[in-house]
């Protein structure tokens, strides 16, 4: 019988109430390893926060909760001291970075190096300090991996073509989609939620935010001019971005009037994610650039039609069952609003594309693809 093996696993964040794609990644794939593998040990590293039940401990799965007063000394220092005492196999470090000095071997998952690549730093200065950070740490503590794992055969490319690294470095774990993401929820359980957060019967929906890539200023344009040819259409929801920046650029547009058809619930918690994509009429994801685009798949799994870019991962992922635009063309991404928002058998199909494309990407078959790249990591680096 093989030895058990005594792997690390850290993700700093993964407790803080607004999780982001990274932490949600980490989250799915952990809940599978457990269900996996009853064999080898593990310790989870993660920093103390409100949503410390998202995982709960088993036999052989301990979690660690590390404090720190900056992310940098949480994994530069707090962090590489917790694992040498540990006597580790192996560290998996799920986020894009990880400690310069480990006395274990190390697993990367690098999300993307959107950060290597030329940036404007717009973003607020959490992001343009993280952009930094990780512009210091990654290449380095890349060539200190044994291995990389991506999330998508895009991003492996332009991974191994700027960090210059050889062919088998780099392996490509999809994505997946969670089950809660699904059609079945009931009428009284979608009206309840719509209720509860103010949302009108049929609505664009878009995940917007102030990231520079996710192209919120040329969603607005295009926005506003679909409401210049459809004067009754449907309102925009925007989640997690600034009524006052809406406001400002419809200012400058001279498209004041429009105010009122911007609808900003708020955060919305993960669980409730699904009932959101469920009453939504179209789904708005015309991003610059994206390592996989999870969000494509999440609502292609609740019926909803979904526009995306003909750019970078995303054909990768969504294949035939979304609508592509370029994405800095904003009168593009209007025309395909119309288009699709006027067809109703075109609706239908995407529909129906979309739940079959979505079905393809489970986390079963990502978590089995991992446990298989721990059994043959060298444990002699």
């Amino acid at each position: 019988m093989k030895r058990k093996l005594r792997i690390g696993i850290e993700v700093q964040r993964l407790f803080r109430a607004k999780k982001h794609g990274m932490e949600v990644v980490a989250l799915e794939l952990i809940r599978e390893i457990q269900k996996l593998d009853q064999y080898n040990e593990y310790i989870l590293y993660a920093r103390n926060d409100v949503d410390d039940h998202c995982v709960e401990e088993t036999a052989n799965f301990k979690i660690k909760r590390l404090e720190a007063k900056s992310y940098p000394a949480w994994e530069q220092f707090t962090l590489p001291n917790e694992v040498k005492k540990d006597k580790l196999d192996f560290l998996h470090s799920t986020c894009n970075t990880s400690a310069l000095r480990l006395s274990v071997p190390l697993l990367l998952t690098l999300h993307d190096i959107i950060y290597l690549e030329k940036t404007d730093f717009k973003g607020t200065s959490y992001q343009n300090f993280g952009n930094l950070y990780r512009r210091f740490v990654v290449p380095r503590v890349v060539k200190k991996s044994q291995l990389v794992i991506t999330v998508s055969n895009y991003e492996r490319e332009v991974i191994l073509n700027k960090l210059r690294l050889s062919d088998d470095k780099v392996k490509v774990i999809y994505n997946a989609v969670s089950p809660k993401f699904n059609v079945s929820y009931s009428k009284e359980q979608l009206e309840a939620f719509r209720t509860a957060h103010g949302l009108p019967n049929e609505f664009i929906l878009f995940l917007g935010n102030t990231a520079p890539k996710k192209n919120t200023v040329n969603v607005i344009k295009a926005y506003a001019e679909y409401k210049s040819n459809v004067p009754n259409g449907l309102p925009l929801v925007i989640l997690d971005y600034d009524r006052t920046l809406v406001n400002e650029l419809l200012a400058k547009l001279g498209r004041d009037t429009l105010a009122s058809d911007f609808i900003f619930p708020g955060y919305i918690p993960s669980e409730e994610m699904p009932l959101l994509y469920n009453i939504s009429k179209l789904f708005l994801y015309p991003s610059l650039r994206e390592s996989f685009g999870l969000p494509i798949l999440e609502a292609m799994a609740c019926g909803v039609p979904v526009i995306t870019s003909n750019t970078s991962s995303m054909p990768e992922v969504a294949s035939d069952a979304a609508v592509y635009v370029n994405p800095m063309n904003y009168l593009e991404i209007k025309d395909k609003i119309e288009e699709v928002l006027g067809n109703g058998e075109l609706q239908v199909e995407m529909k129906r594309k979309g739940l079959v494309r979505a079905s393809d990407f489970t986390w079963k078959a990502a978590a089995e693809q991992l446990l298989a790249i721990y059994s043959n990591i060298d444990l002699k680096q």
